[in-house]
């Protein structure tokens, strides 16, 4: 199973690194990154497998929106499965 994770916000040191990080501390793999920074703005979209990991789905969503709170940062986590119902036609 894989999830979309999406983090937008004003470009600082360490957004990748904490994220990642908290992937990892629950054993999900980061399958694919792309981001930007567009003037002082970050963006970025993670794929990451959720297959093997230790918190149940809406845990680890929570725990990275409370992060991005904490950050100024918008990080939302989708599973997908809603993902790819969202753009079924």
């Amino acid at each position: 199973m894989k999830a979309v994770i999406t983090v937008i916000g004003k470009d600082m040191v360490g957004i990748l690194a904490k994220v990642s990080t908290e992937c990892s501390d629950h054993n999900i793999n980061v399958l694919e990154v792309t981001q930007s920074i567009l003037q002082d703005m970050f963006a970025m979209i993670m794929l990451v497998d959720i297959s093997k990991s230790d918190i149940p789905f809406t845990e680890f969503a929570d725990s990275l929106s409370k992060m991005g709170s904490e950050m100024n940062l918008s990080i939302h986590a989708m599973h997908e499965d809603i993902f790819n119902a969202m753009h079924t036609i």
